[in-house]
Parts: structure tokens; C-alpha cells; sequence
């Protein structure tokens, strides 16, 4: 896959830290930020299909049993 360079600004402390964390993991920050960012996208990615799966669901509705027809009112649901 190609790749393409992007700027990015960090708080000192913040690229310190990551990069003592990139050698301890025999690293790079960018190979971490990649995977990192991946995961996200593919997280949201999973996030809108499982919405549009259920948006379809509800549009198709579920069969309730009913055929259709309420058989009851609220107040017998409601009888003391």
C-alpha cells in the first residue's frame, strides 16, 4: 500500500514518551500511529455497518406475533 507523509503536532512530552514506548516495542511512532489509527477506522467502519444493518431490520420490522392486529387495550394491561 502506498503511503503518504503527514505533519503532525505534538506536545514535547507526548513524541518523548512515545518514543521510548516505539524502542521498547522495536518500533516506530509512525508504525504505531498507523496501527492505532487503523484499528480506529475499522472500528467505526464496524460501527456504521452494524447500524445499517439494524436501520434495514427496523425498516423490514419483526414479526411480533400479532398478525397485524392489537387484541388488547392499556387499561386490560393495566387491570389491578
Amino acid at each position: 500500500m502506498a503511503s503518504r507523509n503527514v505533519t503532525l503536532a505534538l506536545p514535547e512530552e507526548l513524541l518523548r514518551r512515545l518514543k521510548i514506548l516505539a524502542a521498547r516495542r522495536d518500533t516506530s511512532i509512525s508504525a504505531m500511529l498507523a496501527a492505532t489509527l487503523a484499528e480506529l477506522a475499522d472500528q467505526e467502519e464496524g460501527y456504521a455497518e452494524a447500524r445499517d444493518s439494524m436501520i434495514r431490520d427496523l425498516a423490514r420490522g419483526y414479526d411480533l406475533g400479532t398478525e397485524g392486529r392489537i387484541t388488547w387495550t392499556r387499561d386490560s394491561l393495566h387491570e389491578r
